[in-house]
């Protein structure tokens, strides 16, 4: 079985009742982990049990946090990426009219373009067919728009801004890197030949922000660091998944290594980087690695990313859990379903196809194990905890 990579801006599910709901409008970049095509079916869970406060405790682009959030729910959003912090700030924090970002992206619209570390490392020739640089590896943008790239989060720092307007002009930045960029959605390697809409000119627009609703929260941390603090009446967890696949280098499906120069683009640090795709040296195997996505096993001959999916629903402080789970991950039915099981009822659970496009099932019991191992499927189980 091979890892869900799909994106799912890519997929094209069928009409059902679930999706006819009235899904609130989100943005995001391109993301292997994207929740934008199951989102209603996430919603619609989750509104059976009418929780209060939510907490999305792998909020990656911040999709399944910004429709709860404007579905009216009070937003708990934690990831350990810092830009998924920048996102939650900027769509869940925000406390200025748009008009008051107008002439900020203005401004940075116009600077003059400048050689910096991004176009060091990552800005190609644009006359050249092919995206290799003159140091022999190839680049995720033409040097054009990394020169922007640099003036812009250059001058970002030199404003004297808040940290929820900084949030929103970086949320604007990446956007805009994510349209021009010659990659297939990941930083792990680059396109050979430029694609189409890396000649494009990147450009800054105002992210679809609007004021904060409620008291929502917004966390960086490791989620075991988070849990003994925060007590909400529904979690949704969708953890990366690692892989099944005893083959695959682990380095392949760490989130940090995917996505490690949008890390860049938030801090602005200008890191140590390493190898053809020029990561950061926090992303390495040893340093940037999740205990979910971990292959090996514990000394009891556990694997340790089951074990850590046990610990998680054990500590979590809600009466409901939705947990999003996919067939190509570490755990495999019979373990997902035995620590579902210790943790308290499953409820309701839904089945996606990713194969066939389509809703394959919903079941109300635990018979869900039996065809559960067949490739390119996404579970979500709503579980009643003890």
């Amino acid at each position: 079985m091979n890892t869900l990579s799909l994106f799912a801006d890519d997929l094209d599910f069928q009409n059902t009742d679930t999706q006819r709901l009235n899904t609130p409008q989100t943005e995001g970049i391109k993301y292997a982990g994207s929740k934008l095509k199951l989102l209603p079916h996430i919603l619609s869970l989750i509104s059976k049990v009418k929780p209060r406060t939510v907490l999305d405790g792998f909020a990656g682009t911040t999709r399944v946090s910004q429709a709860l959030a404007k579905r009216g729910y009070t937003v708990v959003a934690n990831d350990i990426s810092a830009w998924s912090e920048v996102f939650a700030i900027c769509y869940l924090l925000n406390e200025y009219p748009q008009l008051h970002y107008i002439p900020l992206i203005e401004h940075l619209n116009n600077l003059p373009p400048e050689d910096g570390w991004f176009t060091k490392n990552y800005g190609g020739d644009p006359e050249a067919k092919s995206s290799i640089g003159a140091d022999g590896l190839k680049k995720p943008w033409q040097r054009k728009n990394t020169r922007r790239l640099d003036a812009i989060r250059h001058e970002i720092d030199c404003l004297g801004l808040s940290s929820i307007e900084k949030a929103v002009l970086v949320t604007s930045l990446i956007h805009a890197l994510d349209a021009v960029d010659n990659t297939l959605g990941h930083f792990a390697s680059y396109l050979n030949e430029w694609s189409a809409r890396s000649h494009k000119t990147l450009r800054l627009k105002l992210p679809a922000i609007s004021f904060k609703l409620a008291p929502h929260q917004v966390h960086r941390k490791n989620i075991f660091d988070l849990l003994p603090d925060t007590e909400v009446d529904l979690a949704y967890f969708d953890p990366p998944y690692g892989s099944n696949n005893e083959k695959m280098p682990p380095s392949r499906v760490r989130y940090s290594a995917y996505y490690h120069v949008w890390t860049s683009v938030c801090l602005n640090d200008q890191p140590e980087v390493f190898g053809k795709a020029k990561r950061r040296v926090d992303t390495s195997d040893v340093i940037g690695s999740s205990i979910f996505e971990e292959f090996r096993r514990d000394k009891n001959d556990r694997l340790i990313a089951v074990e850590a999916i046990r610990k998680l629903l054990k500590e979590t402080k809600a009466k409901h859990i939705l947990l999003s789970y996919s067939s190509g991950g570490r755990a495999t039915a019979e373990e997902l379903n035995a620590v579902i099981s210790e943790s308290g009822k499953l409820i309701e659970f839904l089945e996606i196809d990713y194969k066939k496009n389509v809703m394959a099932n919903m079941r109300w019991t635990n018979e869900w194990v039996k065809d559960a191992e067949i490739p390119n499927k996404e579970f979500l189980f709503l579980i009643e905890t003890k």
